[in-house]
């Protein structure tokens, strides 16, 4: 399970060092894509492989079923972290999520998220009062 919020920098070259703390589960590779909300989903690459496991039984007649599989495989990208836990996102991915500099790298469960810093905070800015608003209807009787 990946937690919490990291503020790496994403250099000159496109490569940006995963936190430390997600490195065990990353280190034989992960899978990077674009996400929702102009961020990027990584992956682990066994994770992946299960999230994308319904895209194969999912319909290829169904226009929504066919956009979306092309939008995401088109972008994904395997990757492995160097001796220093970095990865390189290439250049379409970096365009997409409008990533330089300052990052946000974030646990998001079974995956993780990367978006530009700014975004990220502006995000958490609009997201905060939906938290509580919408606690009830996605977790119902659970809190």
């Amino acid at each position: 399970m990946f937690l919490g919020t990291h503020t790496p920098r994403l250099d000159d070259k496109g490569r940006l060092a995963l936190p430390a703390r997600f490195r065990p589960e990353l280190e034989g590779g992960l899978v990077i894509c674009r996400g929702l909300d102009r961020c990027l989903f990584a992956f682990p690459t066994a994770e992946f492989e299960r999230f994308t496991a319904a895209l194969r039984s999912a319909p290829v007649t169904d226009r929504r079923v066919r956009d979306y599989s092309r939008m995401l495989f088109a972008g994904a990208s395997n990757e492995v972290p160097d001796a220093q836990g970095r990865i390189t996102i290439p250049p379409p991915l970096r365009s997409y999520a409008g990533l330089g500099g300052n990052c946000a790298v974030i646990g998001a469960n079974t995956r993780i998220e990367i978006w530009n810093g700014p975004a990220w905070e502006q995000y958490q800015t609009q997201a905060e009062q939906a938290f509580a608003d919408i606690a009830e209807e996605v977790l119902p009787g659970i809190l």
